[in-house]
C-alpha cells in the first residue's frame, strides 16, 4: 500500500430516497478512522467533504426519470477531479460515502491513471441497472453500469467520455439481490460474480484467492468498492439498503486481510453507512475495523 492516504468524504444521499447515508462520512470519522490508519504508520490527509448541492424539490419531474440527476452529476464531477489529483500525487484515495452513486466519480478519477483498472464490487446488489431497467430511478443502483459506459450520457461522460472500466476486469462479491435487467446484463457481459451461493459453497478464502488470481492476470491496478450492505444486517444494521443473508463480519475481515497481503488494491471506497438506522454507531465502528484490515492491520 502507498504510505500516504487521502480521505475524501462524500456526504450524499441523492442517489436514492432513504435519508441518513449523508451522515456516513462523519460517523466513520467519529469512529476513529484517521487514528486507526495513523497507528498503522500511514500519513493521512483528510481533505474534508465534497460539497453536495441540494435539489430543488419544486422542480418539475424530469423526462429522464433519474432521481436528482443534475446534483448527482455535479457531485461526481467534483469527486472525480479530487480523486484524479490525489492519484497524481501518488496518494491512496480512500473515499467515504454517502450512497453508492459516488462510485461514478471515484472510479472516473482513478481510471485515468490505469490502462486496465480492475474493480472489486463487494455488495449485496449488482448496481448495474440503467434507466431502462431500473424499477426506481435511483442512481445508486446504476454506478457499475455507468462505469462500464452504459447509461445516461451526463453520467458516462464524467471526467472523460469513455467507459472507465472493462467488463472482464470486474468481480462482484456477496451479491444476493438483483433486478431482472441486472441479471440479463451480467450474463450478457459475462461478468465474474460470486453470489452468496458461491461464498457458502466454496468459502470466502477460495473466492478471494480466485479473485486475486483473476485480476492479477489482466489489470494494472484494482479499485475496491465496498458497500457495507454486503455484510449481513445483523452485524451491520446501519446501511442504506439492508438485505438479510449476507457475508459475515469475520468473512469480510478475512477478505480484506487477503487483499492487503496481495498488494493489488490501489484505491478504495466504503459506502452506504447510515447512522440513522444504526445501533450506537456500530456499523461505522465495524467499517473502521475493516479499513484497518485492508491496510494491513494484524492481531500480532
Amino acid at each position: 500500500m502507498k504510505k500516504e492516504i487521502s480521505i475524501i468524504g462524500v456526504p450524499m444521499d441523492l442517489g436514492q430516497t432513504r435519508r441518513g447515508v449523508d451522515m456516513g462520512p462523519s460517523a466513520i470519522r467519529y469512529a476513529g478512522i484517521i487514528e486507526r490508519l495513523e497507528r498503522l504508520q500511514y500519513t493521512v490527509h483528510d481533505l474534508g467533504n465534497i460539497d453536495i448541492p441540494r435539489p430543488d424539490r419544486n422542480a418539475p419531474e424530469r423526462e429522464d426519470k433519474l432521481r436528482n440527476l443534475p446534483e448527482v452529476v455535479d457531485t461526481n464531477k467534483r469527486l472525480a477531479e479530487v480523486v484524479d489529483e490525489q492519484v497524481e500525487k501518488n496518494f491512496f484515495p480512500l473515499v467515504l460515502g454517502g450512497d453508492h452513486s459516488i462510485a461514478i466519480g471515484s472510479i472516473a478519477g482513478v481510471s485515468k491513471h490505469y490502462e486496465n483498472l480492475g474493480v472489486i464490487w463487494y455488495d449485496a446488489h449488482g448496481d448495474i441497472n440503467t434507466v431502462e431497467t431500473s424499477p426506481s430511478g435511483n442512481i445508486h443502483g446504476m454506478p457499475l453500469a455507468v462505469n462500464l459506459g452504459l447509461g445516461h450520457q451526463k453520467l458516462t461522460e464524467i471526467l472523460y467520455n469513455q467507459p472507465k472500466i472493462k467488463a472482464e476486469n470486474v468481480v462482484l462479491i456477496g451479491v444476493r439481490d438483483l433486478d431482472e435487467g441486472e441479471k440479463d446484463l451480467l450474463r450478457k457481459l459475462n461478468i465474474k460474480v460470486y453470489t452468496m451461493h458461491e461464498i457458502d459453497r466454496i468459502g470466502m478464502p477460495q473466492v478471494i484467492k480466485e479473485t486475486i488470481e483473476y485480476l492479477k492476470e489482466r489489470t494494472d491496478g484494482v479499485h475496491l468498492s465496498f458497500d457495507l450492505d454486503g455484510i449481513n444486517p445483523s452485524e451491520a444494521p446501519g446501511v442504506g439498503t439492508p438485505v438479510i443473508g449476507g457475508v459475515t463480519y469475520r468473512e469480510s475481515h478475512l477478505a480484506l486481510e487477503m487483499l492487503a497481503e496481495s498488494n493489488i488494491i490501489t484505491s478504495a471506497e466504503f459506502v452506504e453507512v447510515n447512522p440513522m438506522l444504526d445501533d450506537k454507531n456500530k456499523t461505522a465502528i465495524l467499517t473502521v475495523a475493516l479499513v484497518g484490515s485492508l491496510f494491513g492491520e494484524k492481531l500480532f
